[in-house]
């Protein structure tokens, strides 16, 4: 397990701050950003290679920043997705000039968040390039090679890469030779038991003594089967077996080598283990070209190894000869690199205006029952973050809960520091929830609840049909950005059901309140519900089949939040003024009556004192 550790919320960024005061001489802090650049900045006319993801994989991100190597690194939270704004920083700072590559494992939360920060980069003038790595042969099949995982290849592509960027190569060049390495590398690996996350005392999963799992994750998740235990000669074949079943046509007969731990497998089992790996691969005409063997891409206190094998044409083996220089990684002497004077022209990161926009006092009242609902959000997220970690650990990583309550109280704290409408205040709340939730889930929320909060505005009354259109919108605008349908098993199975059945219980006359607690049980019973669907997207898709009987975190967690926010709107009015008031009423006796087109200003009222309006914690 992981024993060492303060508050468990805050392990990410004293990691950062650790690995900056011992690695100084490589790196360099981004301020206001999860990551690193290159010690001295910029390179002036040198293509940049950023790379990232989830904390917990150490040496990989920040141990191969420096000469040879990447020129940036970005991190989220333990086995979670950076957010887009935290890649934009680092990739900004990086920024030579000449293009920048994002580089990251193919992981849902990854594409989406590198692939908005490109999106921003290209609209800010810089030449931005996106190469995700599918080495992970146990995920998907070679006709689906697209959707493969990234595990221990990635570092493989990434040295690669920068090793590219660093001899000279424009940008074209650079990704076109890390596709041609990715699509030459290929992985497999086994696992022996769980990780722990800091904070927990119990692994995300666990191996029975005799056992071993096949085709493992690198963010915790189990294998794709169990089988059993075999001494170290015959564990050797079935990995290079596995990965040699992959060859492919043409391919020659010599290959970069990684046998790669996973964070308590000590080098001397991997030792013991690529002795079979290297007679192996000799037998069957592959020549290893400087094997690797340690821990490179790992996964916390994950007991476990994999190999990986990237196929070598002249142009990759030249770039995987070449030196490099970081804190985990060091091959021949890197003076014999081009060099490259500091960019002084870097562009300053963006300023956005924070002034809110002028608000109607009926949208200001809004806008004090939006803080109320995110605040109970928070607290039944953070009641239920364990459970919600248990049911995503089945198939997936075991961080939803977590993951969650982190966006939801930065969330909360940014909403109840925002002036102004509504519409401000959900927006504001929907951008700190995805840069500290980062993953797909912050992602999702965060421009969910700003696409709620351009509907409702700044100036109109929140009537039941103004929020029936936000909840419409930001249920488009999630379905839209996350690329997923209904029956996917997903949040999206609880939230269409209840925007589906708002729409039926306000069209049939019941007040707001009523509606939505209807709407709300529908959305919870959804929810369970996708104990019986298989995965079709995100990361517990390759682990589909143990994930039936299971339902999905976010739906389940989509139908918490929903039950809250309609325990909000039951006692909510938006009159005018500052005093916000809740009514101690029952729900249905409060509402009863209440016409479907009224605003929520013609609810019952009874006065509250401020101190009891705001409750973050758990309960």
């Amino acid at each position: 397990m992981t024993h060492i550790y303060d508050d468990p919320s805050d392990f990410k960024e004293q990691v950062i701050e650790g690995f900056a005061a011992a690695y100084g001489r490589y790196v360099e802090r981004v301020p206001g950003a999860s990551g690193f650049i290159r010690r001295g900045g910029p390179r002036a006319g040198k293509v940049s290679l950023v790379v990232g993801g989830g904390s917990g994989h150490y040496p990989s991100y920040s141990g191969t920043v420096g000469p040879g190597f990447a020129d940036g690194c970005v991190l989220g939270d333990v086995f979670t997705s950076p957010s887009t704004e935290q890649v934009v920083r680092i990739a900004r700072a990086a920024d030579g000039g000449a293009g920048v590559i994002l580089s990251y494992g193919n992981y849902a939360g990854d594409r989406l968040n590198f692939g908005g920060a490109q999106e921003r980069l290209r609209a800010a003038g810089i030449d931005c390039r996106n190469v995700y790595v599918t080495d992970d042969i146990a995920s998907a099949g070679p006709d689906e090679a697209d959707r493969r995982r990234g595990i221990a290849g990635t570092f493989l592509v990434y040295k690669i890469g920068g090793a590219a960027a660093d001899s000279g190569c424009d940008v074209d060049t650079v990704e076109r030779v890390m596709r041609a390495a990715n699509a030459a590398t290929f992985s497999f690996g086994v696992a022996f038991g769980g990780c722990t996350l800091p904070g927990r005392a119990e692994p995300l999963f666990s191996v029975d003594k005799n056992q071993m799992e096949f085709g493992l994750g690198i963010h915790g998740e189990p294998g794709i089967r169990t089988g059993e235990w075999m001494p170290a000669r015959e564990l050797a074949q079935a990995l290079v077996d596995a990965v040699l079943a992959e060859r492919p046509a043409g391919a020659g007969g010599r290959a970069a080598v990684i046998l790669n731990g996973l964070g308590s497998t000590k080098y001397e089992e991997l030792f013991v283990l690529y002795g079979h790996v290297q007679r192996l691969l000799t037998a069957a005409g592959v020549e290893p070209v400087l094997p690797e063997v340690g821990e490179l891409v790992t996964s916390l206190d994950m007991a476990g190894c994999s190999l990986s094998l990237t196929w070598l044409d002249d142009e990759l083996e030249r770039y995987w000869l070449a030196p490099a220089d970081t804190a985990a990684f060091r091959r021949g002497e890197t003076s014999t690199l081009p060099t490259y004077a500091g960019r002084t022209d870097v562009a300053e990161q963006e300023v956005t205006d924070d002034r809110p926009a002028e608000a109607s006092p009926v949208s200001r009242a809004a806008a004090g029952v939006a803080r109320r609902a995110i605040a109970a959000m928070t607290a039944v997220v953070a009641e239920n973050e364990e459970n919600l970690g248990r049911i995503d650990a089945v198939a997936g990583d075991g961080d939803h809960g977590i993951g969650m309550v982190r966006g939801l109280r930065a969330a909360q704290a940014t909403a109840e520091a925002a002036d102004g409408g509504v519409g401000d205040v959900l927006t504001v709340a929907g951008d700190a929830f995805g840069d500290k939730a980062g993953g797909t889930s912050g992602l999702l929320w965060g421009v969910g609840l700003a696409a709620v909060g351009a509907v409702l505005g700044n100036t109109d009354e929140v009537t039941p049909a103004l929020l029936r259109d936000a909840v419409h919108a930001g249920a488009a605008a999630i379905q839209r950005v996350g690329k997923a349908e209904r029956g996917d098993k997903t949040m999206l199975d609880a939230l269409l059901p209840f925007a589906e059945e708002l729409d039926r219980q306000l069209g049939a006359g019941l007040n707001l309140s009523d509606a939505w607690r209807v709407a709300a049980a529908a959305a919870v019973e959804a929810g369970a519900a996708t104990a019986s669907l298989r995965a079709r997207v995100g990361r517990a898709r390759p682990l589909a089949e143990r994930g039936v009987g299971t339902p999905d975190a976010g739906a389940v967690s989509m139908g918490l939040i929903l039950t809250a926010v309609g325990e909000v709107l039951a006692q909510a009015d938006c009159v005018s003024g500052p005093a916000f008031v809740v009514s101690h009423q029952p729900t249905a006796a409060a509402h009863s009556g209440v016409p479907a087109d009224s605003t929520l200003a013609d609810l019952t009222l009874a006065e509250l004192p401020p101190a009891d309006l705001n409750q973050g914690e758990a309960r």
